[in-house]
């Protein structure tokens, strides 16, 4: 059996290898792709000066989601402000948690959806918001609110809705980097090169190819693998909190022991809850190739870690 630091120590060492790989991987994604394009195009040595065209137009489209992702995806939610008449355990629940911690309470708003979920956004403890469907505040008890909610605000004062922007700003420029490679061979317009850089411009354009193709696959894998393992970490930080592992066990087996899925989940916001909105099913054994592509940890390997904490 495994106490809670063990298990949080575990999940922070293969957390930064994961994200030290997903650097590695994306820096040599963009020295290939943009050396390759370079040598297409006639320029020596390789076209860095494409790699910051494209670091301009993601930078610019990331900044706007960064500071306005949590009311981008609190409005495509349908969410509503959470009141104290309306949804009492809810903010007292939040107002504990966040007293223990030692957080600023975030703002709360409510989906109106009978499928229970939560999940949390926003770039910073200070500017943070958590949210919860109807159905989880109808179908959790205090206890069970507890480990939920203890689990999203892990994932604020971890800032994982901050590293998983960065990420998916990083796999979008290497995206955006082998789009206009493999744009540019398809339309032509490479100019001629010399005898001297023929041989290396050559080696540099078939990788770029291969990592034009392969680059947003295995980018995006990359991603998933870090929104899975940074689940874990917040399970860990929940049990942390509460000291209740029991609680946090009973909740996500009622949530995904109920059949409807969410009526406003979609592909962009689904790895910010804390559980698949979908529905697909958590408890049996997911296989592994297909498990590559899940945002979230099975609901089964999720409940044995926590069950080694008791």
């Amino acid at each position: 059996m495994k106490n809670i630091y063990e298990v949080q120590s575990a999940n922070k060492i293969k957390s930064a290898v994961i994200v030290s790989l997903f650097i590695v991987f994306i820096f040599l994604a963009a020295y290939v792709l943009t050396n390759a394009f370079g040598y297409y195009m006639g320029y020596q040595p390789g076209g860095f000066g494409f790699f910051g065209i494209a670091l301009i137009i993601s930078g610019v489209s990331s900044f706007v989601s960064y500071y306005y992702s949590d009311k981008i995806v609190l409005g495509i939610s349908g969410a509503r402000p959470a009141t104290t008449q309306e949804d009492k355990l809810f903010t007292q629940v939040v107002e504990n948690l966040c007293i223990g911690a030692g957080l600023p309470k975030p703002k709360l708003y409510v989906i109106d959806d009978a499928s229970p979920n939560a999940f949390a956004t926003g770039r910073d403890p200070d500017h943070a918001a958590i949210c919860a469907t109807s159905g989880l505040l109808s179908k959790l008890n205090r206890s069970e609110m507890e480990g939920v909610f203890g689990h999203e605000l892990t994932h604020i004062k971890s800032y994982d809705t901050r590293l998983m922007a960065v990420v998916a700003v990083m796999v979008g420029l290497v995206a955006l980097l082998g789009d206009w490679f493999l744009r540019s061979m398809w339309w032509g317009g490479g100019r001629r090169r010399n005898d001297n850089e023929g041989e290396l411009g050559t080696i540099f354009i078939v990788l770029g190819i291969v990592f034009a193709i392969l680059s947003p696959i295995v980018g995006t894998l990359i991603q998933l693998a870090i929104s899975r393992r940074r689940e874990f970490m917040a399970d860990a930080g929940s049990v942390e909190l509460t000291r209740q592992p029991q609680d946090l066990i009973s909740a996500l087996e009622k949530i995904a022991d109920d059949p409807q899925p969410m009526r406003n989940a979609n592909k962009a916001t689904a790895h910010l809850y804390i559980e698949n909105p979908f529905k697909k099913d958590g408890h049996g054994k997911t296989a592994w190739f297909s498990g590559l592509f899940d945002t979230h940890p099975p609901i089964s390997e999720r409940v044995k870690i926590l069950k080694n904490m008791i």
